[in-house]
C-alpha cells in the first residue's frame, strides 16, 4: 500500500518537477533576463504547483475508487514532497552562478534527473531503459525550446 503510493507520488513528482521547473526558468529567463524573477518563479512553483499536482494525484485516486483514503493521503504527500523537493533542487545553481550559466547548468542537472529516474524505472518495469530515457529526454527538450521561443515572443510582444 505504502510502496504503491510512494511510487505513484514519487514518480509523478519526480518528472512533473523536472519538466515544470526548467520549462518556467527557460521561459522567465528569456522573457526577462532577471535572476531575482527566476528565482521568484522557482519559489512559486515550489509551493503553487507541488500543491496542485498533489491534488491532482488526490483527486485522480479518487475518482478510479480502488484506492482506500490511507493510500490516497500518502500518495498526495509523497507528490507534494518531491515535486517541492525537486523544485528546489534548481534554486541554488541559480543562486551561486550568474544567470546564463545557472541556466545552462540547470539543464544538465534537469538531464541527470530525468535520465537516472527515467532508465531505474524502465530498468525495474523490463522495459529498454535507453529508450524510456531518451523518451523522456526529447520530451524536456522539446518543453524547454518551446518555452524559450515563447519567452522570446512574449518579451517582444508585451515588454520590449
Amino acid at each position: 500500500m505504502k510502496n504503491a503510493s510512494f511510487k505513484t507520488g514519487f514518480g509523478f513528482g519526480i518528472g512533473s518537477g523536472i519538466i515544470t521547473t526548467l520549462g518556467l526558468m527557460i521561459g522567465l529567463f528569456s522573457t526577462t533576463n532577471s535572476k531575482g524573477i527566476v528565482i521568484a518563479g522557482i519559489l512559486t512553483i515550489a509551493i503553487a504547483d507541488s500543491c496542485s499536482d498533489a491534488l491532482g494525484i488526490h483527486v485522480s485516486q479518487e475518482s478510479l475508487g480502488n484506492h482506500t483514503n490511507k493510500e490516497i493521503w500518502f500518495s498526495t504527500l509523497y507528490t507534494f514532497l518531491s515535486k517541492f523537493f525537486v523544485t528546489l533542487t534548481f534554486l541554488p545553481i541559480i543562486i551561486i552562478f550568474n544567470l546564463t550559466l545557472g541556466i545552462i547548468l540547470n539543464i544538465f542537472w534537469g538531464f541527470i534527473l530525468l535520465f537516472l529516474f527515467s532508465y531505474v524505472v524502465a530498468k525495474k518495469q523490463g522495459n529498454n531503459p535507453y529508450k524510456a530515457a531518451m523518451e523522456h529526454i526529447a520530451i524536456m527538450f522539446f518543453v524547454i525550446t518551446a518555452t524559450y521561443y515563447l519567452g522570446k515572443l512574449i518579451d517582444r510582444i508585451f515588454i520590449s
